[in-house]
């Protein structure tokens, strides 16, 4: 066994302290929240007002500045809820499990943000709202992921006993990335192949991949701020609750009877 490997853990579990997560996320917070709103905003302003249309899609291709963005926090929600999921199960980390609970619902509101934003899309370009498409279909079940992770740590009374069966869904899910990334590579599909992630060069005139990239940051942004919001009020309500229990505890508590 690996002699270091208990050191690593002591070090892990300073890191993810409750009380110092506190401090320093309210410190972070504020600044995360505003650069989310700004960058969002002139991401967004810029692609949707002033970029150029595009020669085949004219107008339509507007819709891009928040469907790809959407999809992206989509894909990068899911690899976060992962990693906190694996970070519960090895390490026990206090905050892991809280992470994954707070990330769940936030990656599924931008799924879907991503699912309608590309039927906006499809019908002026494809004709039709939908198709079972190989990349559609494997966001769609994304999002089924991500609402199977919120109906099971709600299924709990108490969220501890949620927190592992809930991480072996996300981490089981998690073999959905690559199909997402990879399907329009892999299978035969009327989804337009990757023209910003690739390994040569973006397909991507630059002057529709800078307002596209801005509007990206701006929600990476606002997907972290959203998520410490999340997770420190999750912090204060079980705080709360573990002080309701406890003084419930103690006013069921027999009297002492003096001597």
């Amino acid at each position: 066994m690996d002699g270091n490997a208990a050191p690593r853990g002591r070090s892990l579990h300073r890191f993810a302290n409750p009380g110092r997560f506190m401090r320093l996320s309210g410190a972070v917070l504020p600044w995360v929240a505003m650069l989310g709103i700004a960058v969002s905003a002139v991401g967004l302003v810029w692609g949707l007002g002033f970029a150029p249309r595009d020669w085949q899609q004219g107008d339509t291709v507007r819709i891009m500045y928040v469907h790809v963005p959407a999809a992206w926090m989509a894909m990068g929600g899911y690899l976060g809820l992962a990693i906190a999921s694996f970070t519960s199960l090895v390490w026990r980390h206090p905050l892991a499990d809280i992470a994954a609970t707070s990330i769940a619902p936030v990656g599924a509101v931008f799924t879907a943000i991503c699912l309608i934003t590309g039927s906006l899309w499809g019908k002026p370009m494809w004709g039709t709202w939908w198709v079972w498409d190989a990349r559609l279909t494997s966001v769609l079940v994304l999002f089924f992921l991500y609402l199977g992770h919120i109906a099971l740590t709600s299924a709990f009374d108490e969220p501890e006993r949620a927190a592992r069966p809930a991480a072996i869904l996300a981490l089981i899910g998690a073999v959905n990335l690559p199909i997402i990334k990879f399907s329009v590579d892999w299978w035969n599909t009327l989804h337009q192949p990757a023209s910003v992630t690739r390994f040569d060069a973006p397909a991507v005139h630059v002057d529709i991949l800078w307002p596209l990239l801005i509007a990206g940051l701006g929600f990476l942004f606002a997907f972290a701020a959203i998520v410490l919001l999340r997770m420190r009020t999750t912090i204060l309500e079980r705080r709360a609750r573990a002080l309701m229990l406890a003084r419930a505890a103690e006013a069921r508590a027999p009297e002492a009877v003096p001597a």
